[in-house]
C-alpha cells in the first residue's frame, strides 16, 4: 500500500474538514495508506465538529501507519491550540509552510510515495512574511526544481501552464520559445506519469483566433510555433497553436490528451467549469509526487460542516496513480 502525506493546510479554512470527509471513505483505504502532517488540536476539532466515529492516532514516521478503519494518523507539527477560524492570519501562514516542510523532508527521503497537499492561503504566506505565493513556487525551491510547471486535471480535460501567478498585462512578455518549449515537454512528462503513452498535446494560441496569420498579435509566429517545431523534434506529438476558443471542446470531445496554455485563467476558467468540485493540481517537474485539491481556503464556508471533500478525494487518487 502506497503511503501518502496529506498536509492539513490553513487550518482556518476547509482543509481540515475535506480531509477528515475524505478519510472517512472506506474506498480510500482500499488502495493506499494515508496519514496526515498537522495540528493535533485542529484536526480533533475537525473531527468532532463533523461528529464521525473516528480516532486521531499519533504517529512519528510513515512507518508507524497501520491505515486501520475509524482512525486518522497524524504526524502532529504543533504550533498552538488556539486559532481563528475563517480568516488569514500570519500564525496559519506559519504553520502551513513547516507541515508542507516536513512532507517534502520524507518524499525526499523516500520514506511516503506521495503527498497531498490542502489548501492555504497567499494571504496568509504573505502576513507571515513568506517568500512564495503557494504551493508551486514553494515546492519547486524546497526540492530545488528549476523545470517546472502546474497541471489541472479534471476529467475528461487535462490543462498545463506556461506562465502561472502571473499579472495578465506581464503574461506576452513571458512567451518565450524557450518558456513554451519547456511547459511542452513537461505536458509530455506529465502524460507519462499518469500512464498515456504518445500523448495528443494540443497547444493554445495567446491571442483571439491564435493570432490570425499575425493581425490580431505575433506571438504565436514567433515564439509558440517555433516551440512546437522543437518538441517535435524530440518525438513529441504536439500540435498548433490552436485558437483558445475551440482547443478545449476538442480536449473535451477526446481528441486531445493535454492542452498547453498560455496563461492562468486560459487553462483554470474551462476546467473549473466541467471539473469544479473535482479538479486537481499536479506540480509536474518535482523529484517527487504531489497534487492538491483545485480550489482554495474557502473561509467563507469554513468550520460550518458543509464543505464538499469531492477535489481531496480525486487528489488523493491521483497521488496513488502517478508515477514518477
Amino acid at each position: 500500500m502506497e503511503k501518502i502525506a496529506i498536509t492539513m493546510g490553513d487550518a482556518a479554512g476547509i482543509g481540515p474538514e475535506i480531509i477528515v470527509k475524505a478519510l472517512y471513505c472506506a474506498e480510500i483505504r482500499d488502495f493506499c495508506a494515508p496519514f496526515v502532517i498537522g495540528s493535533r488540536a485542529v484536526m480533533q476539532e475537525a473531527i468532532d465538529l463533523l461528529k464521525l466515529p473516528l480516532k486521531l492516532r499519533l504517529i512519528k514516521t510513515p512507518d508507524e501507519c497501520k491505515s486501520g478503519i475509524g482512525m486518522i494518523e497524524l504526524i502532529d507539527v504543533e504550533t498552538s491550540e488556539a486559532f481563528e477560524k475563517g480568516k488569514a492570519t500570519a500564525k496559519n501562514g506559519k504553520a502551513c509552510v513547516s507541515y508542507i516542510k516536513k512532507a517534502v523532508e520524507l518524499a525526499l527521503n523516500k520514506k511516503v510515495d506521495g503527498i497531498v497537499t490542502a489548501p492555504i492561503s497567499k494571504e496568509a504566506l504573505k502576513m507571515a512574511g513568506i517568500k512564495w505565493h503557494g504551493h508551486t513556487e514553494m515546492l519547486a525551491e524546497l526540492t530545488d526544481t528549476k523545470d517546472y510547471a502546474m497541471m489541472l486535471a479534471g476529467e475528461p480535460l487535462k490543462v498545463i501552464l506556461v506562465t502561472i501567478h502571473t499579472p495578465l498585462r506581464s503574461v506576452p512578455d513571458m512567451i518565450t520559445r524557450e518558456r513554451v518549449l519547456k511547459t511542452i515537454r513537461l505536458a509530455k512528462k506529465a502524460c507519462s506519469m499518469m500512464g498515456i503513452e504518445n500523448p495528443r498535446i494540443a497547444v493554445a494560441g495567446l491571442n483571439p483566433h491564435a493570432g490570425e496569420a499575425g493581425i490580431f498579435g505575433d506571438e504565436e509566429s514567433s515564439e509558440i510555433i517555433p516551440a512546437i517545431e522543437e518538441a517535435k523534434k524530440f518525438g513529441i506529438h504536439a500540435a498548433g497553436p490552436y485558437p483558445p476558443d475551440a482547443v478545449f471542446n476538442k480536449a473535451y470531445n477526446g481528441e486531445i490528451d493535454m492542452v498547453v496554455c498560455m496563461y492562468h485563467d486560459q487553462g483554470l476558467i474551462p476546467l473549473k467549469m466541467i471539473a469544479f468540485d473535482r479538479g486537481v493540481n499536479v506540480t509536474i517537474g518535482l523529484p517527487l509526487v504531489r497534487t492538491s485539491p483545485d480550489h482554495g481556503t474557502a473561509y467563507d464556508i469554513a468550520w460550518k460542516g458543509i464543505a464538499n471533500p469531492s477535489s481531496m478525494l480525486e487528489a488523493i487518487k491521483l497521488a496513488v496513480r502517478l508515477k514518477i
